[in-house]
């Protein structure tokens, strides 16, 4: 199947669409309505054994949702990996003889987290769930993943992202639910966050992305759905 065929947006940014939809009455109390999801998953729906990477906390409530669809879920926790690497060049540092040059330029730190994270051919994925990662990324590193991603997903590939309009103050945890609903699970945060988007700067970011479409929520949180 050509997932090409599947996009909705052509090759201009879409329009923001409203979430309008209230609540599932069987939500939980941290769940809220997706249309990003909906959109995601139509046009993931005529792929067969699709491969899925997870950005996120392993959740089993997602892996359960997307192997009955045929998926295969990759999941890499991206936010605790680079705070593990972090700690580990903080250690190095720490170690280092005095009077040694010791310190790593940011941008050598991002290349040597790729080098030893997302380590995946590419046009691997046919999906990505990034969640919120991108609010989260520091400077350095955050055009090299969205980079890496873009490489690692196949041509027509849907990368879903999340998106606060100012500094989240908790960090979520999110899983599927349904094919509607999501659960945001309230978490300690592995780093600290570093930004809060504007409408031109995504665009920037994901420019290589064929279309792009934005479904804004009333909780402060935007949906971001990119095609390669």
């Amino acid at each position: 199947m050509n997932l090409l065929s599947k996009s909705r947006t052509g090759n201009q940014a879409a329009a923001a669409v409203p979430q309008r939809a209230a609540e599932s009455a069987t939500a939980g109390a941290h769940s809220r309505v997706s249309n990003g999801l909906k959109d995601f998953l139509w046009l993931l729906s005529d792929v067969e054994h699709g491969h899925l990477l997870d950005l996120g906390p392993v959740s089993q409530s997602t892996v359960s949702f997307f192997t009955a669809k045929n998926f295969k879920v990759y999941t890499e926790d991206v936010l605790r990996s680079w705070k593990s690497h972090l700690n580990a060049e903080e250690e190095r540092m720490r170690r280092a003889p005095a009077g040694t040059e010791a310190a790593m330029d940011l941008a050598s730190l991002a290349q040597s987290f790729l080098d030893a994270n997302l380590s995946y051919p590419d046009e691997t994925f046919h999906a990505v769930l990034a969640w919120d990662v991108f609010d989260y990324l520091e400077g350095e590193l955050l055009p090299r993943v969205v980079s890496k991603l873009y490489s690692m997903m196949r041509p027509g590939g849907v990368l879903l992202a999340c998106f606060h309009s100012k500094t989240p103050e908790q960090f979520h945890r999110y899983c599927v639910v349904d094919g509607q609903t999501l659960d945001l699970a309230p978490a300690a945060a592995p780093v600290m966050p570093q930004r809060a988007f504007q409408n031109r700067e995504l665009l920037n970011l994901f420019s290589a992305f064929r279309s792009s479409k934005t479904f804004v929520g009333r909780d402060q949180l935007r949906e971001g759905l990119f095609t390669k």
